[in-house]
């Protein structure tokens, strides 16, 4: 009898054993088959922006590069973008879905991107490169109104370019100023007057004075010529007489940096006077009309210094302003133009 029970009990101890090992298993292959299935899933993310490569310009090849992305993508694709020559309203150029793309015509005086778009299994994300330069014609520049002078024709004032109306996508602009006979006529180039803005000298009294814009884009230059001033040193009142032996005060940038809608300058002053100096300091930017504000500096008989100014409405949007700093001295001696530059990203 008791070696049936004993049989019997072992029995059950078996088969309570088997049915054990069975779900092990079972719980082993399923474990390894949900190990096998799980996995994160995850779209492309960019982790580097394209890359535009080329010559901006009609008729030329750009090449966009993918990129550098997250999470294995399979394949990628394109579209190249138009935007305004401030490099906003961007749209899609129609058909431009490779990775290359011929700059067209219509693309000139404009700026273009490309939009690359990365898929894998699990979804797809696009990243946008910079947007290149502005898009120049196969030819050189071409005015469609002349430059113009704003500023007064007398003495110790200062005359400032204004570019007047391009198109062939423009690169960059450069000056010659020119002094006049009093009609206008038999002009020629004042040496080393090459900036954007001119001092008046003593010398152009009784004459006019004009300035040559030249236009560069990347095919080549062209020129256009403003008209004559009015007739300089017309007032009533000379020129003050220089002081014999007296030297013309100099002046020069140390930097500029702009804190939210406030200018701030820094610059050397000499002279070799005891009296003031008058620091002739222009705001400028193309399409804007400047602003001319001045300050009473000691020269010490050579000093830094610092100024400030809060920027007018007209210069805190995109794109490039420029300073420029004139020192006069009490004879009516007047130093060179000096300029700085700064490029603002979106409004102030």
């Amino acid at each position: 009898m008791r070696i049936i029970q004993k049989r019997r009990l072992f029995g059950r101890l078996g088969a309570i054993l088997s049915l054990a090992s069975v779900l092990v298993v079972s719980a082993f292959l399923t474990g390894g088959a949900s190990a096998r299935t799980a996995r994160v899933t995850a779209a492309p993310t960019s982790t580097s922006a394209p890359v535009v490569t080329g010559q901006v310009r009609e008729g030329r090849t750009l090449t966009t590069s993918n990129g550098s992305w997250n999470n294995n993508p399979t394949s990628f694709s394109y579209q190249w973008q138009q935007c305004d020559n401030s490099s906003a309203n961007c749209t899609a150029i129609a058909g431009a879905t490779a990775k290359t793309y011929t700059v067209a015509s219509g693309d000139v005086d404009h700026k273009l991107r490309s939009a690359v778009t990365a898929t894998n299994a699990d979804g797809s994300a696009t990243a946008m490169s910079q947007v290149t330069d502005i898009v120049s014609s196969d030819k050189a520049p071409n005015n469609t109104a002349s430059p113009s002078i704003t500023g007064t024709a007398k003495v110790g004032e200062e005359l400032t370019a204004q570019n007047g109306t391009w198109t062939g996508g423009v690169k960059s602009f450069s000056y010659q100023w020119q002094r006049c006979d009093s009609s206008g006529g038999s002009c020629s180039a004042v040496p080393d007057a090459t900036a954007k803005a001119y001092g008046v000298r003593t010398a152009d009294s009784g004459n006019t004075i004009r300035v040559v814009v030249t236009a560069t884009n990347a095919a080549g230059s062209s020129n256009a010529t403003s008209g004559p001033t009015s007739v300089v040193g017309g007032g009533s009142t000379p020129p003050p007489t220089p002081v014999a032996g007296n030297k013309a005060p100099t002046i020069s940038f140390v930097g500029l940096k702009r804190v939210g809608i406030r200018v701030y300058a820094r610059f050397n002053l000499c002279d070799d006077g005891s009296k003031n100096i008058t620091v002739i300091e222009r705001d400028l930017k193309a399409g804007k009309l400047a602003y001319t504000r001045r300050f009473s500096v000691a020269p010490h008989p050579c000093g830094q210094h610092s100024r400030s100014w809060q920027l007018a409405m007209r210069f805190r949007g995109h794109g490039r302003y420029t300073a420029t700093l004139r020192a006069v001295d009490k004879s009516g001696k007047s130093s060179r133009t000096v300029s700085r530059s700064l490029f603002f990203h979106g409004a102030l």
